[in-house]
């Protein structure tokens, strides 16, 4: 016969063994952020999704909101949307279907499977965190210069994967190792979109395309040189119907411009050959730009942020991902905020 004896303890409360830690999605959300404090990037970048109201671009491409954005689907029949860990796949209704036909038009009339998508807007638009002084209202886009491969990338590569530049070393003109005729034709198929008001690339890619545009040439008048976007090319529309509040940009000034305006713009970008030499004097640090603040945008922005979510699910990245960086800092190039005018290529 076997005899069981069990022996019992009491265990004080004090020794009792403690609860595993809670993992990040368990703990508390942090306290939202106050809208007459903090700065404007930093409360339409904590912004995961759009809201609800009717769709409208408010203010101007660089001070304004986005009101009831669309997002362009992570994967389209021809078009890629990369870089998934900035949730910047949102724009104006308007705009998004202009990238759906864009890319379409890729497909069927070049040797592109379709096209890579970059930043479009935020969920509600507004200021951004890191880069562009634009895309605030939905009306902008970033269209890679590299063609969409025929698989689909994986969340991971659609972070890792860069963006190829166009020009040269010098930039003095295009990289021929890169550069195809096919550039050409994706770039005036942009350009000669209903609705496009401006496409924006470097100076040597104006260059490239002055030199071999040929035919009806009246497409080049949309196509602006501008600081960076040798990755690239930036797409702006116009103000769509119903954004009463959407502040136009200044019409260009419809001629080629493959002349003396082009030439200057190739002078400003190009690399010395020698390098100049270091200043004599150490440059005094610029004291950082004052943070543009909710009470700088239209009004309307405020209703913007504190109408409810729209019923979207949210973009999602590659687990553990952190928002990427661009390639050479393209998304902090300046974009134009007005007229095509030359700026030193500084953060606006």
């Amino acid at each position: 016969m076997i005899l069981l004896i069990c022996l019992c303890f009491s265990v004080p409360a004090s020794a009792e063994v403690p609860l595993p830690a809670p993992k990040p999605n368990d703990l508390a959300k942090p306290p939202p952020l106050k809208l007459d404090k903090a700065p404007a990037k930093q409360l339409f970048g904590a912004e995961k999704l759009p809201n609800k109201l009717k769709s409208r671009s408010i203010g101007f491409y660089a001070k304004g909101c986005l009101a009831g954005a669309k997002p362009l689907a992570i994967d389209g029949p021809a078009w890629q949307v990369m870089r998934l860990s900035r949730n910047r796949n949102w724009g104006h209704p308007v705009l998004i279907s202009t990238l759906e036909k864009l890319a379409a038009k890729v497909k069927a009339e070049t040797k592109w499977p379709g096209l890579l998508v970059g930043d479009i807007s935020q969920p509600r638009g507004g200021p951004m965190l890191t880069g562009h002084a634009s895309h605030q209202v939905g009306l902008d886009a970033d269209v890679w210069l590299n063609p969409m491969p025929k698989r689909t990338f994986t969340a991971r590569e659609r972070e890792d994967t860069s963006a190829v530049s166009m020009a040269n070393a010098k930039f003095s003109g295009v990289n021929p190792k890169v550069w195809t005729p096919e550039h050409l034709k994706v770039i005036r198929l942009a350009a000669t979109m209903p609705g496009v008001e401006r496409v924006l690339v470097n100076p040597v890619i104006k260059k490239q395309l002055c030199t071999d545009a040929v035919g009806d040439r009246s497409w080049l008048a949309k196509v602006r040189p501008y600081w960076g976007h040798d990755y690239h090319m930036h797409i702006r529309i116009g103000c769509p119907s119903g954004s009463d509040s959407c502040k136009a940009q200044a019409a260009i000034p419809g001629d080629e411009e493959c002349g003396a305006p082009l030439d200057a713009w190739l002078k400003k970008v190009r690399k010395p050959d020698v390098p100049p030499p270091p200043p004599k004097d150490k440059p005094k640090p610029t004291p950082p730009p004052k943070p543009i603040m909710l009470s700088d945008l239209p009004g309307e922005c405020r209703t913007v942020l504190e109408a409810p979510d729209a019923d979207f699910a949210p973009t999602v990245a590659a687990p553990g991902v952190k928002p990427a960086a661009d390639p050479d800092d393209q998304a902090a190039t300046p974009d134009p905020t007005g007229q095509d005018t030359p700026v030193p290529p500084t953060p606006q």
